[in-house]
């Protein structure tokens, strides 16, 4: 019958009920998936340590949180004035009134008082007149506040300052050593100084950090170059960790193993020199490092301590930075024994105006005049309109060899591979190990007893040597069932070919196919080519179709397509080595127009190996140069249009790099260039110097 009672007994209720629903819903999902992430591991060591997730909840837990302390106080005053204002506004109700109807309710509820003086001498009237429980309550909701304003937060920061020392302002100053990775001057020559990525470098000469920012990437690659000293003593000890105190002389092999497999303890709880020990007597292997520390970059920065005692120079590897790189998505996907990573340098040629849109192209290189080079060709193709591309086919592939007993079964069994019959059983087992993998063709050869297959598939957007290499494993082991004594030799016959020049690549393609062409008006020509399209035309056929053919050359009818290929592989995760099928290009230049001095130029590459999934292009620098491309990822309308979007992309900008270079060729103007741009002044300097000093 107390109404008050109801409403907060009902409110009750209803937060069971929520409470429930979150904990028996939401709750258990997230647990199973931290479970379920924990699980995925490697030589039993879960990738996502719990422990881990529990501190850093724990420690977010105990930051005070000024915005939340406001909120409350705020909260609370309201509270207060509310409950005093409904309280000194009403008469109280009769002391021992009893409901017997609910009529009842009407005539003991509390009758409102309509004060005849103002608002602040009826509150001073009716303070002055508060009975004793209206003083204790407000005496109470008093000090709770003094004491949650001025004693509260200090009683916060002293714990966070006994939990987590490195939290604390003066624990910072204690802990951080003050020259570490900052004086290094004296290994720097003369004036030469790191430069960051804005080019902004301290007066003191002492820039050590690069921090390029990926744009759209919560995510943040900081590079540091150098470290410590040369025997790089690794420091990777997180807040908690600081608390572990190791002992300063190295403990038994025995001791060490133990604590290394100890759940509770494990790697952390291990110097560098105790690791580095286990790793000599067989404990733990060098190539399991990042997997058994408890981070991966100590795992490296411990196998560069090794690495360095046995080079001719200790120091040697003082340059090449490890610090701060995501190598989870290294470990098992790009390289292996990983001692760093090589900064190189990016350049962007643009804008390419490209079927009717226009792409800003990164290019990774290190010879001068490249970029600036192939940007002169994207602009020469700009003035005149624009480039236009096709794709002429799309399919990766793989050729197994495989041996009969003799050459005329070897025949018998090419005969049933390329009839309908047995092409439909080879393309239902290739086609059942993938959702993109779809076998298109056959080509069969034969060398005595031993048979030649090529799979040719599509590929989706990965450029998908994996995914063809288990559709071709599936599909021979189909092969054996029909015919028992077939013997497969190898999965790769080179008859792919892959990463070797081939003139199968040249003629029936290989990956991605595509041709490229656009016209250069005359006065383009002139005045940013700085020649003649007759020159142009009589240089393409006397060098790139006439000097190539002289050479024996398979598929190297251009002048230089693997440099602007390779310099986009490189900044775009591909596979570097693939641009020796990648760059087979023919480069043809006619005389066109009303006045036959325009220039019509064209590009065919028949096998270009590339994709926008999988391997390189999962690190985050390689999908900023992919995202600059609007081609990162797998494309979700149309599966296969990024990586094949990115092939053209490739083909127009090795045509506007084989028109500037062409120019250069024709206006005698290549070596002059590469003098100014492409000459290393340090490198002249340093041997002016040693010249020098053995002269004196």
């Amino acid at each position: 019958g107390v109404r008050q009672l109801e409403i907060m007994c009902c409110f009750g209720c209803m937060s069971v009920l929520a409470n429930y629903f979150v904990f028996m819903t939401f709750f258990p999902a997230c647990v199973s998936l931290v479970l379920e992430l924990s699980r995925e591991s490697r030589e039993g060591r879960p990738i996502w340590q719990l422990s881990h997730f529990a501190r850093v909840l724990e420690e977010e837990e105990n930051k005070p949180n000024p915005v939340t302390q406001r909120v409350k106080i705020i909260m609370s005053l309201g509270l207060v004035l509310v409950h005093a204002h409904s309280r000194w506004i009403a008469e109280p109700a009769a002391q021992n009134s009893t409901v017997e109807n609910s009529g009842g309710l009407d005539e003991n509820a509390p009758k409102r008082i309509e004060p005849n003086v103002s608002l602040w001498q009826f509150y001073l009237s009716r303070m002055a007149s508060m009975d004793i429980e209206q003083v204790i309550t407000l005496g109470l909701a008093l000090l709770l506040a003094v004491k949650y304003i001025f004693f509260e937060q200090a009683e916060t920061e002293s714990t966070l300052s006994l939990k987590n020392p490195i939290t604390s302002p003066v624990m910072v100053q204690k802990k951080v050593p003050e020259n570490c990775c900052r004086k290094q001057s004296g290994l720097l020559k003369n004036n030469q100084r790191p430069n960051t990525v804005e080019g902004l470098v301290p007066k003191d000469g002492n820039a050590e950090v690069i921090k390029p920012v990926l744009a759209e990437s919560s995510t943040k690659a900081t590079f540091v170059v150098g470290s410590c000293n040369p025997m790089e003593k690794s420091s990777f000890l997180n807040a908690k960790e600081e608390e572990i105190e190791l002992p300063k002389e190295p403990r038994s092999i025995e001791e060490c193993v133990r604590i290394l497999g100890s759940a509770e303890k494990g790697a952390k709880f291990l110097t560098d020199a105790e690791v580095i020990s286990l790793v000599n007597a067989k404990h733990i292997p060098a190539y399991k490092l990042e997997i058994l520390m408890e981070t991966q970059e100590r795992g490296v920065s411990i196998r560069r301590q090794m690495l360095s005692k046995k080079l001719p120079e200790p120091s040697s590897l003082q340059y090449l930075p490890y610090r701060n790189y995501n190598y989870s998505l290294v470990m098992g996907a790009c390289c292996e024994n990983v001692i760093g990573y090589m900064p190189i340098p990016v350049g962007v040629a643009g804008p390419l105006f490209l079927d009717n849109k226009e792409f800003q192209v990164p290019m990774a290189t290190t010879e001068g005049c490249l970029v600036a080079s192939t940007n002169r060709g994207c602009r020469a193709i700009c003035l005149g309109g624009g480039a236009s591309s096709r794709i002429l086919a799309d399919g990766m592939t793989r050729g197994p060899v495989v041996r009969l007993p003799t050459a005329c079964q070897a025949a018998e069994v090419k005969v049933w591979l390329e009839s309908p019959e047995g092409f439909k059983i080879m393309k239902d087992s290739f086609d059942s190990t993938s959702r993109f993998a779809r076998l298109q063709k056959l080509l069969i050869s034969l060398a005595g007893r031993n048979l030649y297959i090529r799979f040719q598939s599509g590929t989706g957007d990965a450029m998908g040597m994996n995914m063809i290499s288990k559709g071709t494993e599936k599909a021979l082991a189909r092969l054996s069932e029909e015919f028992p004594d077939l013997q497969v030799i190898a999965i790769s016959g080179n008859y792919c070919t892959d990463k070797k020049p081939a003139a199968i690549n040249w003629i029936e393609g290989r990956g991605k196919s595509v041709v490229c062409e656009a016209v250069i008006p005359a006065n383009v020509v002139r005045e940013v080519l700085k020649t003649t399209t007759e020159d142009l035309v009589e240089v393409n056929i006397n060098k790139n179709l006439v000097g190539s053919a002289m050479a024996g050359s398979i598929g190297g009818y251009n002048a230089h397509a693997a440099n602007i290929v390779t310099a986009i592989y490189i900044a775009c995760g591909q596979d570097a080595a693939q641009n020796v099928g990648s760059s087979n290009c023919i480069t043809l230049m006619e005389r066109t127009g009303s006045t036959n001095e325009d220039l019509y130029i064209s590009c065919t590459m028949p096998s270009i190996e590339i994709g926008t999934v999988g391997g390189g292009t999962n690190l985050l620098p390689q999908q900023a140069c992919l995202q600059m491309l609007g081609v990162q990822g797998a494309s979700q309308d149309n599966p296969g249009e990024n990586a094949r979007q990115l092939a053209k992309i490739v083909c127009a900008t090795v045509m506007a790099g084989e028109l500037s270079l062409m120019a250069a060729l024709a206006a005698g103007h290549l070596v002059k260039s590469h003098m100014i741009h492409n000459r290393s002044k340090i490198n002249l300097q340093d041997l002016q110097g040693t010249c020098t000093k053995k002269v004196a």
